[in-house]
């Protein structure tokens, strides 16, 4: 570490506390913006697991939490000369970031309120990612898993990956945004070890660890709001800001492609087995069902919160392990849980089958008469009455 290491770890955790209060206290304003724009998330049995409508509006508080105190770190930085030029981040780049969230924030809540198609969504992402691209931020190597060194890429295939990553993280972060605090916890994590690692001496980059920790607190002060059960939906608006904000960082820091790849694991493969299920079923691999992993949690009788902690505890795992790892044994370690992965995805998809088939078996008919048939579940003895809608746990 640097002389500077006391004076830059205040401004990491001065930032990530203000973004935690910005974002804690701006979340019931946008809460409250999108009801009166009418972005809300209203229920739907065949995709989402809430039975109240909520409003959809978070990912505003988000964007602008980590917008308003990167700006203010930025200038607070500058004026008392803490990081030096060769420590601070491309001009440039640090304005494609912000711009990027503002306008991810902007394209997300336009499908918060009119729910826009995917493949129009889609168009939106590579605009992101362009908008990524342009700045000069691409993924020019990654570590080279078959011996030392890098794997360099030339320009065109540098641009093409790049955008790749972008659009994938962001889809990433959106296919595991179906529980209650389950996306931004997860973010929180993979934000909080790309800030760890750049803070460590091999990829010292101070700029780029005071940023990650004001997206960390910037999801710590929303996720409050948003915990089970939410109060406040992070939106596609939230969705596309953690995934672009993440994606991007990913690639200013130093080799921390793969470092992302391993502690976004859980949703990264999630996602793609859920594409490789869909188009072997002749589906779109946007078709909205319940087949996420988190959704074969709750199948197999874990509680809404006990699912997402265990996701949680998952990731973290990860992220410890990325800490261990060298470039070349993170992306050993991702490729073997990609295997790993798919294997658990179809014992669990089995076993919630099983579950679901156990039961519909265990049904009961209750002499409450008129009032409806009462049906006792199996997941926890939980009691549904037929013939009228039922809040859950």
């Amino acid at each position: 570490m640097t002389p500077a290491s006391t004076e830059i770890l205040i401004l990491v955790l001065g930032g990530l506390a203000a973004a935690a209060a910005t974002s804690f206290v701006l979340t019931p304003v946008a809460a409250s913006l999108a009801r009166r724009a009418d972005a809300i998330d209203r229920p739907d049995p065949r995709r989402r697991v809430h039975s109240l409508p909520t409003p959809r509006g978070g990912g505003l508080a988000v964007a602008l939490a980590f917008g308003l105190v990167s700006v203010i770190a930025l200038l607070a930085a500058g004026a008392i000369g803490i990081l030096p030029a060769r420590t601070s981040i491309d001009p440039l780049q640090f304005a494609a970031l912000l711009v990027g969230v503002v306008v991810a924030a902007g394209l997300g809540f336009v499908d918060d309120r009119w729910e826009v198609p995917a493949r129009w969504q889609l168009l939106a992402q590579g605009g992101l990612a362009l908008l990524v691209v342009g700045a000069g931020i691409t993924i020019d190597f990654i570590n080279n898993p078959f011996g030392r060194g890098f794997i360099r890429f030339d320009e065109v295939f540098a641009v093409v990956f790049t955008i790749v990553w972008v659009v994938g993280m962001i889809n990433s972060i959106n296919f595991i945004d179906g529980l209650d605090g389950l996306s931004t916890g997860v973010a929180l994590i993979a934000a909080l070890t790309l800030g760890i690692i750049s803070l460590s001496t091999s990829q010292y980059q101070p700029w780029v660890a005071v940023l990650c920790a004001i997206l960390v607190g910037s999801l710590a002060g929303f996720l409050p709001w948003n915990f089970h059960p939410a109060h406040v939906f992070i939106g596609t608006a939230g969705v596309y800001v953690i995934g672009f904000a993440l994606a991007v960082l990913s690639i200013l820091g130093t080799a921390k492609v793969a470092v992302a790849l391993l502690v976004l694991g859980v949703p990264i493969i999630d996602t793609f087995w859920i594409i490789v299920r869909r188009l072997r079923e002749g589906q779109s691999p946007f078709t909205p069902d319940r087949g996420h992993f988190h959704h074969r949690l709750l199948d197999l009788g874990l509680s809404h919160r006990e699912a997402v902690l265990l996701i949680y505890v998952l990731c973290a795992a990860l992220a410890v392990l990325s800490l261990f790892l060298s470039g070349s044994g993170q992306l050993y370690a991702f490729m073997g849980i990609v295997v790993a992965g798919g294997v658990v995805l179809a014992l669990v998809t089995r076993r919630a089958r099983e579950a679901r088939e156990a039961l519909e078996a265990s049904t009961y008919e209750s002499p409450d008469g008129p009032a409806g048939d009462v049906v006792k579940r199996a997941n926890g003895g939980r009691l549904e009455r037929r013939g009228r809608a039922q809040q859950p746990d």
